[in-house]
């Protein structure tokens, strides 16, 4: 049988879990996801964790954090006046904002706290410093 070799595009069932075992993705009611081994789209972890399956292979991964979205870095979390937004964007816990640096640069920040006069923004991923546990079925070598 086939087995998954470098450059080759597959198509995958997954389900991606923290530590305390919360799904924070999967394909399980949607379509599987295609992609090519090198492309480099996914985490690295992840696409090397395939070479080798063979068709209807299973498998469970784990990524520690800095091999998935990195440390969570406190200087990515600035808290912030109201002022700053525009009249039509009031932050919401959960809301993402673009911001565009001084050197013209953007970043996506996610609201995660609001009190009456500031709000607190955060820009690393919000995976950043959680070890991933991904459940992997590989359905097909395409």
């Amino acid at each position: 049988m086939a087995q998954v070799e470098e450059g080759d595009t597959v198509k995958v069932h997954y389900t991606g879990k923290l530590e305390d075992g919360t799904v924070f993705d999967t394909t399980a009611n949607s379509d599987p996801m295609q992609f090519r081994i090198g492309d480099g789209k996914i985490i690295a972890w992840f696409e090397q964790s395939m070479l080798g399956m063979e068709p209807g292979e299973s498998k469970i991964i784990n990524i520690p954090a800095d091999d998935a979205y990195g440390q969570h870095h406190a200087e990515l979390v600035l808290t912030v006046g109201w002022n700053i937004f525009p009249d039509n964007a009031q932050p919401e816990v959960g809301r993402q904002f673009i911001i565009r640096q001084s050197d013209s640069q953007t970043i996506v920040a996610m609201v995660t706290n609001v009190t009456e006069s500031s709000a607190t923004l955060d820009a690393n991923h919000p995976l950043a410093g959680k070890d991933l546990i991904f459940d992997i079925q590989l359905l097909e070598i395409v």
